[in-house]
């Protein structure tokens, strides 16, 4: 599937796919412990991460000590935020970054934080647009945002289907819809390997979630993919990551 789908997708209360990938996830420590390597050093200040699900990637900075504020639209995954982190309703938000009535909603949330990052959080949104303007907001000048989306669009398959996104993007692609609003501070690739494991497991073997099995598997390998991210030098990979700073 090489071009974007037009899929219609409704908001469900509970999303029992995305729940069931994030904890199969949650086990890949390797994993998980890259990935916050690599948004973290964009990270500081006051921190809001955008759509926390069950806390994977939330966990490293809580256990740095990072002053972090967690989100997600979804009450259940709130709860679960709360109860694993013990944190009070102050620091685990409800935030829709859709609204579209966003700067009268969420006024008291403006310009409030020095970095706001969000990993596969924006394909699910069909306005993309809107979402980088209403996270931009919650900004204070001078403030970075770092987005994370899954790339390659000719990549898309059953599992983005289970999982409700719109589409994928390329570095272009995301510099081109983050660069309307700030300018952009870096952009790059991340997880080279990860392209064929996605190709096998989405189109191979026809899967519409991520193998328990599969994922264990992968985290055990993630130094060699680490090198692998060096040696490619970070211009091609499953996902790909955009910076932008707030004038």
């Amino acid at each position: 599937m090489s071009s974007e789908p037009q899929q219609k997708f409704e908001y469900k209360d509970i999303d029992a796919e995305g729940l069931e990938i994030l904890d199969v996830i949650s086990s890949a420590a390797k994993f998980n412990r890259w990935l916050y390597q690599i948004v973290s050093p964009f990270c500081n200040g006051k921190i809001l991460e955008i759509g926390s699900g069950v806390g994977n990637i939330s966990d490293f900075f809580i256990s740095d000590k990072k002053d972090i504020y967690l989100s997600d639209i979804r009450e259940n995954y709130r709860s679960i935020l709360s109860d694993k982190f013990k944190l009070d309703t102050n620091h685990v938000l409800d935030i829709d970054i859709a609204h579209t009535d966003f700067d009268k909603t969420y006024a008291s949330l403006l310009s409030s934080f020095n970095s706001v990052f969000a990993l596969n959080v924006v394909e699910h949104i069909k306005d993309d647009d809107l979402a980088i303007k209403n996270m931009l907001s919650l900004l204070k000048p001078g403030g970075q945002m770092t987005i994370l989306v899954p790339a390659y669009q000719a990549l898309y398959n059953d599992i983005d289907l289970s999982l409700e996104h719109f589409k994928r993007y390329n570095r272009t692609s995301l510099s081109k819809l983050m660069s309307k609003h700030a300018p952009i501070k870096k952009s790059f690739y991340f997880n080279a390997t990860g392209i064929l494991a996605w190709w096998i497991s989405g189109r191979i073997l026809k899967h519409k979630t991520i193998p328990a099995g599969e994922m264990r598997l992968y985290n055990t390998f993630v130094p060699v993919f680490k090198f692998i991210d060096k040696i490619v030098l970070k211009k091609m990979g499953l996902s790909v990551v955009c910076v932008i700073q707030k004038p």
